[in-house]
Parts: structure tokens; C-alpha cells; sequence
């Protein structure tokens, strides 16, 4: 069984994307640390996220970069929402996901287009969400947990700038699949989020 979890920012859908994966004992990937490691890859050889040839020669990054820290900062995601937006990037990275979700048994993946576009096949998809200003302070705490000095507005500025970006790009925008269901994480902890989610998992699996 294939699960897809899509959603912005802070949405709480990489939570949710792990307790699922765990839940059904199946293999799960963050794609976005895919498009930070080619983000931060580009910011350390001095070059511009913006710049669709630097990214792309970016995407042939190490598979030990996604257990580096850094890609947890702020500066990453930024790079990772800009790096996004190149087709090229896209197509780089695309088989990479795919083949994760054709694995033997199934898989959970999380991102921005899984149920659009990495696995429109998945049996069970999940668009998760939540306000801004909530997603901000998720973040917020995130960064300040990681022994980060970021400030709160910045945060909920940086978390607004990245929706309009991620909703409007060409390649591969962040929506809702049509036929994926909505669940909004504004005011569930994430023990309500995650059980609403294996809630809506099995009525999918039905």
C-alpha cells in the first residue's frame, strides 16, 4: 500500500508521514529532504538557488547529506523551496521518489506533489494543513529545540513567502489531489493528528 501525505510547510505532515510509516511497518521518505539537500548543496559551493544550472548540478548530492543537520535550518528550507521550482530539479529527482514508492509492499512518502505527481496511484491520500500563524510557531519552537536564534515574525514571514511559492511554480505546484482527504492539524496535538490520520488511512483502504 502506498500512502501519500502532501502539505505545506510546518503542516505537521512529516509527523503524521512517520507514525503512519511505522504503524503499518512500511519504509518512509521526506522527499522534501531531497530538495533541501540539493538546496544547501548549492548554497555551499557559493552558488544561487535561483539559478536553475546551479541546481541542477546539485542533484547528484551524496546519500549521507540527508542525515545532516543543516538541513534542518531555515536557510535550507529557503534554498529547498527555490530549488523546487526548476523543472530540471524536478525531473532529477523524480525517479528517485518514484522507485521509493514502487517498492514491494508499499511505502509512505510526504511532500508537496506525491498524490499529483510522484505517486497518483497511491491507495490512501492525505493532505494535511494548518494556518499560517499555527505552522509558524510549530517551526518556531522546532528551530529554537535545535539550539537556533530565530525570531517568531521572521518565521511566519519566511512560512507565507514559501506557500506563495510552492502554490505558485509551474513544475509540479503544491494542491490538494482531487481525490486525496483534508485534514487540518490547526488545533489537534499530534496524537489526534496522527490517530485522525490512520482513521482516514483505513476508511481509504477499505
Amino acid at each position: 500500500m502506498i500512502i501519500a501525505v502532501d502539505g505545506p510547510a510546518a503542516s505537521g505532515k512529516g509527523t503524521i508521514a512517520k507514525a503512519l510509516a511505522r504503524h503499518y511497518g512500511l519504509p518512509h521518505l521526506d522527499t522534501g529532504l531531497l530538495y533541501r539537500a540539493v538546496g544547501i548543496s548549492v548554497l555551499r559551493h557559493g552558488g544561487d538557488p535561483a539559478n536553475a544550472l546551479d541546481a541542477q548540478r546539485a542533484c547528484g548530492f551524496e546519500e549521507v547529506l540527508l542525515a545532516d543537520p543543516g538541513l534542518k535550518s531555515e536557510a535550507a528550507g529557503r534554498a529547498a523551496s527555490i530549488v523546487s521550482a526548476h523543472p530540471a530539479v524536478r525531473a532529477a529527482l523524480l525517479e528517485r521518489q518514484r522507485a521509493f514508492a514502487a517498492q514491494p509492499g508499499g511505502a509512505v512518502l510526504d511532500g508537496r506533489d506525491i498524490g499529483t505527481v510522484i505517486a497518483p496511484e497511491a491507495r490512501a491520500k492525505l493532505f494535511v494543513t494548518a494556518t499560517p500563524e499555527v505552522r509558524a510557531r510549530r517551526r518556531y519552537d522546532e528551530l529554537i529545540g535545535l539550539g537556533l536564534s530565530v525570531d517568531y515574525d521572521h518565521v511566519l514571514g519566511d512560512i507565507r513567502a514559501r506557500d506563495e511559492r510552492d502554490s505558485a511554480r509551474s513544475a509540479a505546484p503544491l494542491r490538494q489531489a482531487e481525490d486525496a482527504v483534508l485534514l487540518d492539524t490547526s488545533a489537534l496535538d499530534v496524537a489526534a493528528a496522527v490517530a485522525a490520520a490512520i482513521a482516514l488511512v483505513e476508511a481509504a483502504a477499505r
